[in-house]
């Protein structure tokens, strides 16, 4: 396992060197990181990253919906009808949304231990605390 990491991170380090665009130095970057914190063997890797990646994607189609439907939105100009409607299209989309978290954890525990799943959520929040404050960093 501690090859496999290492090779992931070496890796992920020669690729991002190389011209990549951010988000594909960042997801490359998580990747590594999410597979060495979670300690994944090759066989779990192999299961789990199709359903995380597939997860992500269509998580990030439904914030980018909700967030198109908010920026297309004059608050100032919108009538107590539309603002109805408003409100239930954003509730749509989050009922969506927890269903697909919901579905996720489900085809997750079918590939690793609910422990892992648990501490992926707090992984994903340690790597956008340290790209935060990369970013903050490289601002100054």
């Amino acid at each position: 396992m501690k090859t496999l990491t290492s090779m992931l991170f070496i890796i992920s380090f020669s690729l991002a060197t190389f011209a990549q665009s951010n988000g594909d130095k960042i997801k490359t970057l998580k990747i590594a990181y999410i597979t060495e914190k979670l300690n994944l063997s090759e066989k779990e890797a192999q299961k789990f990253w199709p359903i995380y990646n597939e997860y992500e994607e269509e998580n990030s189609n439904l914030r980018r919906q909700s967030y198109e439907t908010r920026k297309k939105t004059d608050l100032n100009a919108i009538s107590d009808e539309e603002a109805l409607q408003l409100l239930k299209k954003i509730r749509m989309n989050e009922e969506k949304r927890d269903k697909l978290e919901s579905d996720f954890i489900n085809n997750l525990m079918k590939v690793i231990p609910a422990k892992k799943i648990i501490l992926l959520h707090k992984v994903e929040d340690d790597f956008k605390r340290k790209m935060f404050d990369e970013y903050k960093k490289r601002r100054k």
